[in-house]
């Protein structure tokens, strides 16, 4: 089992993963989510959205495609 995060991770390469409500999201993007009521943010350390996706399995595996460390961020 992959854990969910790395506390040996080079800190220039860490993500945090959080969750969104669409209802924050522009209208546009909450057009895009269909039925979803939560997608998932990637932010660098500097805070700059990399990416937003459907789940957090996906960001987490996006991240790792990516050769990041994600980190869960509440």
């Amino acid at each position: 089992m992959t854990p969910l995060f790395d506390l040996n991770a080079d800190v220039g390469r860490m993500v945090y993963v959080k969750p969104i409500s669409v209802q924050a999201l522009p209208q546009e993007v909450q057009e895009q989510a269909g039925d979803l009521e939560q997608l998932f943010a990637v932010h660098d350390a500097e805070g700059q959205q990399l990416a937003l996706v459907a789940n957090r399995k996906l960001a987490f595996a996006l991240a790792r495609e990516n050769d990041y460390a994600p980190q869960p961020l509440h």
